[in-house]
Order: C-alpha cells, then structure tokens, then sequence
C-alpha cells in the first residue's frame, strides 16, 4: 500500500536552514488541515447522530433544533476532540499550532453544515413522521459536498458497507479501509501523494459508537427504522472513513478533479 500512518511533523523552524524541507513542511501542514477537518465534519456527525431521537420525533413540530443551536453543540463537541476553539481562532494559545490554511477552511466547513442544518428544517420539523432521513451520513455528505464547492479542498466520507452510491470508496479507499479493519481502533490516518507529489490525499478512520448501533448493530439483517438490514456492527468497530484530498502549491498547479 502506497501510504503509510503518520505522525504530525512539526519542522517550521528548518525552512530558513534548509529551503529543501519547504515541501516537507508544506505537507506536514497540509495533513494538519486535512486532520482537523475530518475531525470538525465528525464533530458534526456526532452532533446530529446525539440528537437524532429528536429530529424523529414524530409528535413535536418545532424541535428548536436550529443552525444555531447545530453551531454551538458542533464547536463543543470539536473543542472537546481537539482542543481547539472555533469561536476564538485568531486567539488560540501559541502551544497550539493550527495552519494558516485550517484557520481559512475550518470557519468555510462549519459554514457549509449550518446551511446544511438550515436547509433541513422543514424535514427536520415536519410533524407526524418518524424516521426523516437526516442522519449522520446524510449530513455528512451534503456537509461535505457543500464544502467542495466552495473550496480548492475536496471532502468526502465513506463506508465499509455503503447505503448511499455517493460513499462508495474508490479504489484506494478500499485499500486503506481493508488495511485499517485488521487494526486495533487508533488516532492515525492514512495519507499519499499523487500527480507527482502536487496533491495529498489523507484518509481519516471513522468508528462506530453506541448511538449508531441501532441501525447498524445487531441483530444483523433485522431491519432499522430506515427499512435497510442491519449489519451487526459493535461499538468501536470501523464504519468507514473521511477522505480529505488537497493539492499542494497554493492550489495553483494540482486542482482536484470532480
């Protein structure tokens, strides 16, 4: 397998001796980025997932669920997975070292799940019907696609059982999935470069938790509320993954095929 699990380098300083690290120093900060994104859009996911017994409530009309609200349970939730405040990027503690590139993209990505929230608010508020398709993975894919629009930075998530066509893992995600399901549960991800080292692909692991289990647990092959068969999944095994994709260079020599 071409990519291998890597730690985050942190080598700013060698760039005024050795102009050859550039490039090293470009990737570690690009793998950063691709990290802290991957980890804001499973903060998200986390957020919908925690209140999904309320988006399908069937007998409350207005939920109170609102952009607003999504906003401030998604900047906990990424605090509590990175430390990291949200709402006081140009202030974060010099002992944390955030890209320039994450400080632009991280406010964009949150922009694109509260319109992602906003947009859902007829479904999410529609009284008399339980199960609304608005789950995680859907939120995770509009979240994403919404992003990429906007962004020189590709986002997407994928399955290891996909319901949806759109998080069928290509080729190399396969791989990387298949090499991550022999392996213990662990904060690593997966990165490779490609088109001769001008874009970086990362591959982040996503697991799942107790909360997703009652659609994706056991017993395998009853049916779920969404009418698919449950996989018989356990807690903390591999769901799948986020795939963040980045050309290197300021994005003017490698864009992103769509």
């Amino acid at each position: 397998m071409r990519g291998a699990v890597r730690g985050i380098l942190a080598a700013v300083i060698l760039v005024i001796a050795h102009p050859s690290m550039v490039g090293a120093v470009e990737r570690a900060e690009a793998e950063e980025t691709a990290r802290l994104l991957a980890k804001l859009l499973e903060s998200g996911r986390a957020v919908i997932e925690r209140n999904q017994a309320l988006i399908d409530d069937p007998h409350t009309g207005e939920k109170g669920f609102t952009p607003e609200l999504f906003e401030q349970q998604l900047v906990r939730e990424f605090r509590i997975k990175t430390n990291i405040d949200l709402a006081a990027l140009p202030t974060v503690p010099v002992s944390i070292t955030i890209p320039p590139l994450a400080k632009e993209l991280l406010p964009a990505l949150v922009q694109a799940s509260r319109e992602v929230v906003r947009d859902a608010q007829v479904v999410i508020n529609q009284r008399g019907i339980g199960y609304k398709n608005f789950i995680p993975a859907t939120y995770g894919s509009q979240a994403s696609a919404r992003f990429s629009k906007t962004s020189h930075v590709r986002l997407k998530q994928t399955a290891m059982q996909p319901r949806n066509p759109k998080n069928e893992p290509d080729e190399y995600e396969a791989s990387v999935l298949k090499w991550l399901s022999a392996r213990p549960r662990a904060e690593a991800y997966v990165s490779e470069l490609t088109e001769e080292g001008r874009t970086l692909r990362v591959v982040m692991p996503i697991y799942y938790a107790k909360d997703c289990l009652g659609c994706h647990g056991e017993p395998k092959g009853d049916l779920d509320i969404s009418g698919y068969p449950k996989e018989g999944y356990k807690e903390g095994d591999l769901a799948g993954a986020i795939t963040v994709t980045a050309p290197l260079g300021n994005g003017k020599e490698s864009p992103i095929p769509r």
